[in-house]
């Protein structure tokens, strides 16, 4: 299960960005999220999907790359319960 529609949704929630517009190739930078946006997401998705993210993955940059991640924290979350 991929959680892009629930991160999308988030995003329209939390900033009140239409979810259309932020496709999932496309840059979060160059979709208007600044550093500090970038960051109560995080916090964010951590608190919806119960998960922490590790700090160590400043290179992504889209977000289907980040729902990968995502994913995987889940993944690995349900294995280890």
């Amino acid at each position: 299960m991929s959680s892009l529609p629930a991160l999308q949704e988030l995003i329209h929630s939390k900033f009140g960005i239409d979810a259309a517009t932020l496709t999932p190739d496309t840059s979060m930078r160059e979709s208007g999220f600044d550093s500090l946006a970038l960051v109560e997401f995080v916090f964010a998705v951590e608190d919806q999907f119960k998960i922490s993210v590790p700090d160590d993955n400043t290179s992504i940059d889209t977000l289907a790359e980040f729902a990968a991640l995502v994913d995987r924290l889940v993944a690995a979350k349900q294995a280890a319960a």
